[in-house]
């Protein structure tokens, strides 16, 4: 199915790439994960109907949309971005036209991914290379002091992932190394073309 086709299916427009203005040294653009890479990822990586997920830097919302109505579980999209956040608002308004009912939450949070308070149940956090280093080091010790309030397993799916990242949970956290997934057809081209999912277990 093509990207434009799985769009029309969600009813949402999450396609394009948004280049900021005003660029900054540590926001990256927005791009949307390929359809083709969320459906290899699920198809390899399980999930269950209680996980909740956060896809911080959730631009149009995608990744949210995405495993609300596939996996059924309850999802967070958080942006920084003003306009972002409307776009993805706008979609919420159309996905839901036609969305089952469901016991699983979709929401979106305008806000600083360093400034997003962790809820104490979510457990599964998607990161498509959206900040820098820095910031991401505050998301995942924010994530981390959740764990201590409430002891839980928790997973970091990073896409497209910086060495950075990678390194960082490596070598300065207890997170280690579950599962990769490569793209067929996309990995061969680009060795980025993969999931990275680290694991925290107690």
């Amino acid at each position: 199915m093509k990207e434009q086709d799985h769009d029309r299916l969600l009813r949402i427009k999450t396609e394009g790439i948004r280049e900021w203005q005003h660029q900054s040294a540590h926001y990256n653009r927005y791009e949307a994960t390929p359809y083709e890479a969320l459906a290899t990822l699920f198809d390899e990586y399980e999930c269950r109907p209680t996980d909740r997920f956060v896809d911080f830097g959730c631009g149009k919302g995608r990744f949210p949309f995405y495993v609300h109505h596939h996996l059924h579980a309850s999802v967070t999209g958080v942006e920084m971005s003003g306009q972002l956040y409307q776009e993805a608002m706008d979609n919420v308004t159309k996905y839901m036209e036609r969305a089952k009912p469901s016991r699983a939450s979709l929401q979106f949070e305008c806000c600083l991914a360093e400034e997003y308070k962790i809820d104490l149940a979510e457990n599964r956090f998607y990161f498509f290379n959206p900040f820098s280093i820095s910031i991401f080091q505050k998301v995942v010790s924010n994530i981390l002091l959740s764990v201590d309030s409430h002891p839980r397993p928790v997973d970091i799916i990073l896409y497209y992932s910086t060495v950075d990242y990678i390194q960082y949970l490596e070598t300065n956290t207890l997170f280690e190394l579950l599962k990769e997934v490569k793209i067929p057809g996309m990995y061969e081209q680009n060795e980025n073309e993969r999931f990275l999912i680290f694991r925290y277990t107690l």
